[in-house]
């Protein structure tokens, strides 16, 4: 269990969405600071928040967000992307974009921040997945959250002997900009924000947020037909 009362959190991808909400409610729940990064540290709103500079797929860019950044405990790597590329059709610089955003961002951020919530005496890690883990969505993207969803299981096991708790956080559409064009129900990201934190402040090692998300999960024993109808005779 890790309380957020009293902790430093770094939210990356904090200036909108998600994660705009997320620096919203850690500091309604008692947290000491916050530490919320974009890649235009400007777009940052909130006023208590410390803004900082952050592209999750540069190292250099991590680097030096940690360096400015040595006293968190709560690291919750939120940023992400969706660029909508085709397997078969798009350029592969545009498929590698999603993992290198939303899978290799998250781990070079990790390994950063690891060894600051060590020395700490310990803390938390949240990774923002998707129901689309578990579901292929056509895309790189689900790919990529798979993917996440597989270090983060690892992660736990590697962390948990150095006093770090990792969470998963699972989630479908949610009502942010992200999502502005697809007509389909979406969760409202402040429902989704309280459901994290109160898994960080729980302990759980999952977190699924709605009811899509649980009905996912659910299926992944079932035949494939379950969930992909296109595949019934």
């Amino acid at each position: 269990m890790t309380a957020i009362k009293g902790a430093t959190v770094f939210v990356t991808g904090g200036s909108r969405g998600i994660g705009k909400v997320l620096v919203e409610e850690v500091y309604a729940r008692g947290a000491r600071k916050v530490y919320a990064t974009a890649r235009d540290p400007r777009s940052v709103t909130h006023s208590g928040a410390v803004p900082l500079a952050l592209d999750v797929t540069d190292p250099a860019s991590v680097e030096a967000a940690a360096e400015q950044a040595q006293d968190v405990t709560i690291l919750i790597n939120n940023a992400g992307a969706s660029i909508g590329a085709s397997y078969l059709d798009s350029p592969m610089d545009d498929v590698r974009r999603d993992l290198e955003t939303n899978f290799y961002g998250p781990l070079l951020v990790t390994r950063a921040f690891a060894p600051i919530i060590e020395r700490q005496g310990g803390g938390h890690i949240l990774n923002v997945h998707s129901a689309l883990s578990w579901l292929a969505d056509g895309t790189p993207y689900s790919a990529s959250k798979a993917a996440l969803w597989s270090q983060t299981n690892s992660l736990r096991l590697e962390l948990r002997p150095r006093g770090i708790a990792v969470t998963g956080l699972h989630v479908a559409y949610v009502d942010t900009d992200m999502t502005a064009g697809i007509d389909a129900p979406k969760a409202d990201p402040r429902d989704v924000a309280v459901a994290a934190l109160d898994g960080i402040e729980a302990g759980a090692h999952e977190v699924l947020a709605d009811d899509t998300t649980r009905w996912v999960k659910s299926q992944l024993s079932a035949d494939l037909e379950a969930m992909y109808a296109q595949l019934k005779p």
